[in-house]
């Protein structure tokens, strides 16, 4: 017969990065900022992924009278600490963040631009 070696692939695990230990809540360093659609045309602003050496709660402050709107921070078990703001105001918070130097904006196809 003839010498063919034959490689049989292991199985692939398309989630082995997030397994992997150093794949924590936070490790690239994202801030998600979301809005949740409430009853009518209500909706709520969450922004999470701050880093933990930042102050939440001036933070907040200083959005809240940016922007006009309340807020407030929120302990989730899963998240850790979430900034929660009325209305709409995910542009507005990724240019703050950006302002203030804290972060650079990196849109969802991961092309970053200074705003």
């Amino acid at each position: 017969m003839s010498d063919f070696e034959v490689q049989i692939p292991g199985s692939f695990d398309p989630f082995a990065e997030a397994k992997a230990e150093n794949s924590g809540a936070g490790s690239k360093e994202y801030v998600h900022i979301r809005v949740q659609q409430r009853n009518g045309r209500k909706s709520l602003t969450t922004v999470q992924g701050l880093k933990k050496e930042f102050s939440y709660n001036k933070i907040l402050k200083d959005l809240k009278k940016e922007f006009c709107c309340n807020g407030t921070v929120v302990q989730d078990p899963e998240l850790g600490q979430v900034i929660q703001l009325q209305g709409d105001q995910r542009k507005n918070v990724s240019t703050f963040l950006v302002q203030v130097s804290l972060y650079i904006f990196v849109s969802q196809n991961n092309t970053s631009y200074n705003v």
